[in-house]
């Protein structure tokens, strides 16, 4: 399982290597001097770049909240289903009570 990072550590390592991307030859390079900073992976740190950049508009891509909500869509959706195939079971048992063959 994954370990939860402090959003504030996010938010300060995109800030610093948004601030300092013009001193390295790429964003990998730029990552990965504020991820030994830091103490956190590099990739990670790239990452979170990347989506920053999606969410500010300069990249391509699905954005946090959008990504956040297809998330919450499809547990819903899930629910649904869970609620329909009950429903439907309950269906086929009170269609057998009723059923004047079985009495």
């Amino acid at each position: 399982m994954p370990k939860k990072i402090d959003e504030e550590l996010k938010a300060r390592a995109v800030r610093l290597v948004l601030e300092h991307r013009g001193e390295y030859p790429n964003l990998t390079a730029a990552s990965v001097a504020v991820a030994k900073q830091l103490g956190v992976g590099k990739e990670s740190v790239r990452r979170w770049v990347l989506q920053a950049d999606v969410d500010a508009g300069r990249r391509e891509g699905t954005t946090t909240e959008e990504s956040e909500e297809i998330k919450r869509l499809k547990a819903e959706n899930r629910r649904l289903r869970e609620d329909v195939a009950i429903l439907k079971a309950a269906t086929s048992f009170f269609v057998g009570e009723l059923d004047p063959r079985n009495r």
